[in-house]
């Protein structure tokens, strides 16, 4: 039987453990969660830790200009759509960035490892959102340890009459150091093994994607991938209010997605990031991935088999410009 002491000095080293992991792990501030609210930003814009990212682009109407005409005070901007947030790699647009990249991206816009990014779209639309989906899951592939998304985005902001300011600013570069976090990149191969595996592939793109009636640019094949279920982005945003849908709505539409591990994916990865983003970090399914290649990397080789429901009907349609 251990003596007393011999227990206490066995609780005391646990004790130790825990806190030195404490200490060691980045300190989030109070209230702080993947999705935080106008008031919360509104309450820790000034702390020093805290970078506000406005990644408006022309994918909300935005850019450069919208942002030197108005945006949260002290925000620095980064255009989701040519700042290289994506990248062309092997032949396929809309990758990630290696690691290279990614450092010299994130560190030009003055974050570190220790600095807790909001990422702030315009709020207009669900295509917007999954901008600022894109960008929290780069950050959280890079490393970083303290994201968020600003619900409702710049718009929101506005709408509660929250300061805003004009001009532009150049960042205080920083050094930051990529810690690739790849339990949340899923590759081809990976995709293989999931469809020879029956493992859930999310289809985030809307139906006529899914089904083959239509087809991205980037993506040489009508159709999707095997045995895929089709859980389109949008079904997550609610565009009355230009913000995701309530928790419980969120847990109904994706309970769609068997249980397990799951990859979304859609033409290019951009919303794909939307399913990903609900699924990972709003209901805490941590074992999602994102297939960043997406569509436009699985049939780059026009081999991999595609499931389609396009019919001839829709080809001559196509031929006589009557359809896509």
């Amino acid at each position: 039987m251990r003596s007393p002491l011999a227990i206490l000095s066995a609780a005391a080293r646990v004790i130790a453990a825990v806190l030195a992991i404490a200490a060691a792990a980045p300190a989030w501030a109070a209230g702080a969660t993947p999705l935080v609210s106008v008031d919360w930003l509104a309450a820790h814009r000034g702390d020093p830790d805290i970078v506000v990212l406005d990644i408006r682009s022309a994918i909300d109407g935005g850019g450069v200009e919208a942002f030197a005409t108005a945006h949260i005070p002290g925000a620095v901007h980064s255009d989701y759509d040519k700042a290289g947030w994506r990248v062309t790699r092997d032949g396929v647009p809309f990758r990630l960035p290696n690691v290279a990249e990614l450092e010299k991206l994130i560190g030009e816009l003055g974050i570190d490892e220790d600095n807790h990014v909001v990422v702030v779209p315009a709020g207009v639309h669900a295509s917007d959102f999954a901008a600022a989906a894109r960008v929290y899951y780069t950050l959280k592939v890079a490393g970083l340890a303290q994201v968020s998304i600003l619900d409702g985005g710049l718009a929101a902001w506005a709408k509660q009459a929250n300061p805003v300011e004009g001009g532009t600013r150049e960042p205080s570069p920083k050094i930051f150091t990529a810690s690739i976090d790849r339990k949340l990149i899923a590759a081809t191969p990976d995709v293989e093994q999931a469809e020879r595996n029956h493992a859930a592939l999310v289809d985030a793109r809307p139906a006529a994607f899914f089904l083959g009636r239509d087809k991205a640019p980037q993506v040489s094949l009508y159709g999707h991938i095997g045995h895929a279920i089709n859980l389109d982005h949008a079904r997550f945003y609610d565009p009355s209010t230009n913000r995701l849908r309530p928790f419980a709505e969120l847990a109904r539409i994706a309970a769609l997605v068997p249980t397990g591990s799951a990859i979304t994916y859609c033409n290019t990865g951009h919303w794909a990031a939307t399913d990903w983003f609900v699924l990972s970090e709003i209901l805490g399914r941590k074992d999602t991935r994102v297939y960043d290649g997406s569509m436009a990397a699985w049939t780059a080789d026009t081999s991999r088999p595609v499931v389609s429901s396009r019919t001839k009907w829709d080809d001559l349609k196509k031929a006589l410009g009557l359809g896509t």
